[in-house]
């Protein structure tokens, strides 16, 4: 099976720091992937290479069988790509912001998006809000308005960085069941899914990459995860933080748990 991305030795350093080192990776259609590690790890400066904004130092990414620096236009016409902390014209409404989207990946025929993007919306509550400027938007509204941006593109490729933020329980549920409905179509989208939480990846994700100093870690499915990991670790939390510094953790909660008896 052809992955949808793949990632060959990709590295980025930023003048003496090596931020991603020799990352390599691959995503098949269908597939909801995990990937985390803590903050300053490289998740965000990997992503953005794959989103096209950011150029490796070197290796390779490719998507859909072509390589993004030899065919910019053609693979980002083929990703989502939700940001962690995206960008809106706020002086649009919700309505212009999702035909200005569209019209970006479909030119002057955005009908077919345009239903995609009502149903969305319909499912979010947002219908009501989609002609007022976005400017009166809340942070949820607007995390919102971007996932149903994103989701009515139908693109192969998803890349996903910290799609939570924001969202209400009831809102953060219908985007974990949008993932999983989307995973599971015939076409066999894929999602690249970067969190924090242990709870959300451990639900939706099929294979998980830990990477840790630009470094992956281990590569794998919970269970594969969980069968390699030391002295028992059960859940994907404790393997996260045997692999990302338990000592230093555990150092920290014996230290605080001496204040509280204090």
């Amino acid at each position: 099976m052809t992955p949808l991305l793949k990632l060959n030795r990709l590295s980025k350093k930023f003048s003496d720091f090596t931020a991603v080192n020799s990352v390599s990776l691959e995503v098949y259609p269908g597939e909801i992937f995990g990937f985390l590690g803590p903050n300053g790890a490289g998740k965000t400066t990997t992503i953005k290479m794959i989103a096209g904004l950011l150029l490796p130092t070197s290796g390779e990414v490719e998507i859909c069988g072509r390589n993004l620096h030899n065919s910019p236009a053609w693979c980002k016409s083929r990703t989502g790509y939700i940001p962690d902390r995206p960008f809106i014209y706020e002086k649009l409404t919700g309505r212009e912001y999702l035909e200005f989207i569209a019209s970006l990946y479909a030119g002057g025929d955005i009908a077919e998006y345009r239903r995609e993007a009502e149903h969305r919306l319909e499912l979010f509550d947002l219908t009501r809000w989609l002609d007022h400027l976005i400017e009166g938007y809340s942070h949820g509204m607007r995390q919102k308005l971007i996932m149903a941006s994103i989701f009515m593109l139908q693109t192969p490729l998803m890349v996903v960085d910290e799609p939570m933020v924001g969202l209400d329980p009831k809102s953060a549920r219908i985007v974990k069941e949008m993932f999983k409905a989307r995973s599971r179509r015939n076409e066999g989208g894929s999602i690249f899914l970067s969190t924090h939480s242990m709870e959300i990846a451990e639900e939706l994700c099929d294979r998980i990459a830990i990477i840790v100093e630009g470094n992956i870690a281990a590569v794998g499915t919970v269970e594969e995860l969980r069968q390699s990991a030391r002295n028992g670790a059960v859940n994907l939390e404790d393997i996260f933080f045997q692999l990302t510094g338990a000592r230093e953790l555990q150092a920290i909660i014996d230290a605080l748990r001496k204040e509280g008896d204090a």
